[in-house]
């Protein structure tokens, strides 16, 4: 069943200006991604928190995978993770109870306190204190906008408008790299500034909140039918929404019948978005490109890139993840979810297994690559995110945000973000002391992942490209001859 050809709907500038709006939670999120890696390569900033790390840096024979292993200057990281990680499940709570308009508003304000906090720090405590709400925005943001974007999305154009989340994400990371690499040359609060500046997307987000509408399926599930109705007319601009609308109720009529979501998503008819939904974040995460993406400026500083050579490597990776994620946004809906992901899976296996030859090879404590060999990594990490930001970005989003049924999706959802907060932590926390122990094995490591996520997708994730989100248990899960046993004589 084609819900495009049966609903009906119009893009009106309201409605494209309000996903614009939303996806600035993708933005802060992907500020905050792209600003820690820079901001921990600056000298100033390794003095006044971290003057241990910065004598190891300074001696003469450093050891070119261990100078940045330290656990404190990670926990600056990835205690934003961490925090986001319980953040996820209060804000599926909030989700549920005062609608995703009101959690992307909540979202806001701890990205304002915790970018002034952040900016302002004067001791250790107060920095991560700082990380910890941002970590507290992120829980909230990742949360709502994704669910808030396929909900408003006209069901043939919801690929595309969920994306806005992941390439919003992707800009994020690049204007956070062309900030680090403009305020690194400012001494001695050029730190100060990277991290301050998170306030003005942080801002927007903000208005945005106050502008934009409620979903009608949220209105619906807290009983304001008559809401809903009107904010369907409104989002979709046309008259004529009565069969959506009917979908809408009957969803909400399901998921009423539920009280306890999280005893529901622990049925066996709920399995399949559950599982996918949860390892989709563990094989986005252990791709490595947040390993990639954090440490970018470190990792080519190691392979030889003096300080302001690598943050300008990273800005070069940055453009590559937004001009890649436009591609997953024309193509989702047209070609399938399936096909990108494949694809991906062999372009990023095969650069990460030659990024981890070439280290093996020539790079050792010590010494640097050459320039060519310096440039090969360079190259083969572009190609890598080329194929993560047409693929594992997005869809690692998407999928998860139109598979749950109404019933279980704020608290389905919210295991898949929390999912990928705590496969992130490990990765912002382990990758510096994995990179120093295992070296150059750590790209084979990542490849090997890549190898299992291939053949993951090919056997055990079917399409969704089209399919209404509260049809996919009979046109998703019982056509597919696993997930169907799976489900087994379990009735939703």
């Amino acid at each position: 069943m084609g819900e495009s050809t049966i609903y009906q709907s119009k893009v009106t500038f309201y409605i494209v200006f309000s996903w614009i709006l939303a996806a600035f939670g993708g933005l802060m999120f992907g500020y905050d991604i792209g600003i820690s890696g820079g901001v921990t390569a600056m000298d100033d900033f390794l003095i006044k928190f971290f003057p241990k790390v910065h004598e190891r840096k300074m001696h003469a024979k450093e050891d070119n995978y261990c100078k940045y292993d330290d656990q404190f200057l990670q926990l600056f990281t990835s205690s934003l993770y961490l925090a986001a990680l319980v953040a996820s499940f209060i804000a599926s709570k909030v989700c549920t109870k005062f609608g995703r308009k009101r959690t992307i508003l909540a979202a806001s304000v701890f990205f304002l306190v915790g970018a002034g906090l952040s900016s302002g720090a004067q001791n250790l405590l107060m920095l991560i204190i700082g990380r910890v709400l941002l970590g507290f925005g992120v829980g909230f943001g990742n949360e709502a906008v994704p669910l808030f974007l396929s909900e408003i999305a006209p069901v043939h154009r919801r690929g595309a408008v969920n994306i806005l989340f992941q390439l919003f994400v992707t800009v994020g990371i690049l204007i956070a790299n062309l900030v680090n690499y403009r305020t690194s040359t400012i001494h001695p609060y050029g730190w100060r500034l990277s991290l301050g500046i998170a306030g003005i997307p942080a801002l927007i987000l903000f208005i945005g909140s106050l502008i934009i509408p409620e979903t009608p399926a949220s209105l619906v599930e807290r009983g304001k039918e008559s809401s809903g109705h009107a904010a369907l007319q409104k989002i979709r601009g046309v008259k004529e929404v009565d069969l959506e609308f009917q979908q809408i109720l009957k969803a909400s009529e399901m998921a009423r019948e539920v009280k306890h979501p999280l005893k529901e998503l622990m049925k066996r008819s709920s399995m399949p978005p559950l599982i996918i939904g949860v390892l989709l974040q563990v094989f986005q995460q252990f791709t490595g490109i947040n390993a990639i993406m954090f440490y970018a400026p470190v990792l080519f500083q190691t392979v030889g890139f003096k300080n302001d050579a690598s943050l300008l490597s990273s800005v070069i990776t940055g453009l590559v993840n937004v001009f890649c994620t436009l591609v997953s946004i024309v193509s989702v809906d047209r070609f399938g979810r399936r096909i990108l992901l494949l694809q991906a899976c062999g372009q990023m296996f095969i650069s990460q297994a030659a990024i981890g030859i070439i280290l093996k090879l020539d790079l050792h404590s010590t010494d640097t690559l050459t320039k060519s060999q310096a440039i090969w990594v360079v190259v083969l990490v572009c190609l890598f995110v080329s194929a993560f930001a047409w693929s594992w970005g997005p869809l690692g989003w998407l999928i998860p945000s139109e598979t749950f049924p109404m019933e279980t999706r704020t608290t389905g959802f919210a295991f898949a973000v929390s999912t990928n907060m705590l496969c992130t932590f490990i990765i912002a926390q382990a990758f510096l002391s994995m990179l120093c122990h295992m070296r150059a094995i750590i790209f084979f490591f990542f490849a090997a992942w890549i190898f299992v996520m291939g053949l993951f997708v090919f056997y055990l994730l079917p399409e969704t490209r089209n399919v209404p989100i509260d049809a996919m248990h009979d046109d998703v899960w019982k056509r597919h001859p696993f997930w169907n046993w799976v489900i087994g004589s379990d009735k939703i």
